[in-house]
């Protein structure tokens, strides 16, 4: 095929085992781990864990990516659309919440074709960096319950100098309000958790909070109420961010408590991470689990 399916629009050649996109793998999936997952949200993670599959690839390079030998590296293994249908069915059969879809962007016609296959009795979550396709969301509306999309920057040229994507912002916005669309406000089960919506995630970045503020201000002018939102204060410098002057640190307490706080002002619901997690001991392992 020739690929249009992220922003990127490389129009790159991928035949179902390479590829010569942004992503750089096969249109078959490649899995580098399929296991009950307890460190999403609350709301996702649940008492049993989300049945977390993390695919290889990404249309987005971050510099601080925490999933790096998978997003930037090609940790895991093909495997075909009848066995990630099949991986679908195991996850739910051992309590999964949900079958959590984690970085598919570029995979969409195949996890399509998987869900034809097994239609889980459980809720689809579609977890990605924000960075996605009208067109492609388009094709996954009646296959997935919960977006969970990363909303990552509003400045352009800190999408560009971090992520390689000087539209990021625009396009995330216009992502988020199809997502919106498909899943309208925030619903909850008996026991909270979450069984359809769009619940935003920020992560507050080393010295950008003016940005978050301005960002979270945005979601909250531009999106429907009832679209939660998740910060995150788990920002660990890693990988090419050690290497970019100011991103080499972690993000102090006085900095995301000045985001929290005007999140707050500004009436924003959803879930505030607690800073604890800027630790790389919450990124799974990348070995082969459940594929």
């Amino acid at each position: 095929m020739i690929c249009t399916l992220c922003p990127r629009n490389c129009r790159a050649e991928r035949t179902e085992y390479e590829g010569k996109g942004v992503c750089r793998v096969g249109t078959l999936p490649r899995v580098a781990r399929a296991a009950l997952h307890m460190w999403e949200e609350p709301c996702i993670s649940g008492t049993r864990g989300s049945g977390a599959v993390f695919f290889s690839g990404c249309n987005l390079h971050c510099a601080f990516c925490q999933n790096e030998s998978i997003s930037h590296g090609l940790a895991g293994q093909t495997v075909s659309i009848e066995r990630l249908a099949q991986i679908f069915s195991e996850l739910e059969a051992q309590g999964a919440h949900n079958i959590n879809l984690v970085t598919a962007t570029h995979v969409v016609p195949a996890v399509i074709a998987a869900l034809k296959l097994y239609r889980p009795r459980v809720p689809v979550v579609y977890n990605c960096g924000g960075y996605e396709s009208v067109e492609t969301l388009r094709m996954l509306e009646g296959f997935v319950d919960i977006y969970l999309p990363d909303f990552k920057y509003i400045d352009g040229r800190m999408a560009q100098l971090l992520s390689g994507a000087q539209d990021y912002p625009e396009v995330a916005l216009e992502a988020i309000r199809e997502m919106r669309r498909q899943t309208g406000p925030a619903v909850y089960d008996e026991n909270g958790l979450m069984i359809r919506g769009t619940q935003i995630r920020h992560l507050v970045l080393p010295g950008l909070t003016g940005d978050s503020m301005k960002l979270l201000t945005l979601i909250r002018d531009e999106l429907p109420e009832g679209t939660p939102v998740s910060l995150m204060g788990q920002y660990t410098p890693c990988g090419r961010a050690m290497q970019i002057p100011g991103m080499n640190r972690r993000v102090t307490r006085k900095e995301y408590a000045r985001v929290l706080a005007h999140m707050e002002a500004i009436g924003l619901t959803g879930y505030r991470q607690e800073l604890s997690a800027a630790t790389d001991a919450f990124v799974p392992a990348f070995d082969g689990t459940g594929v």
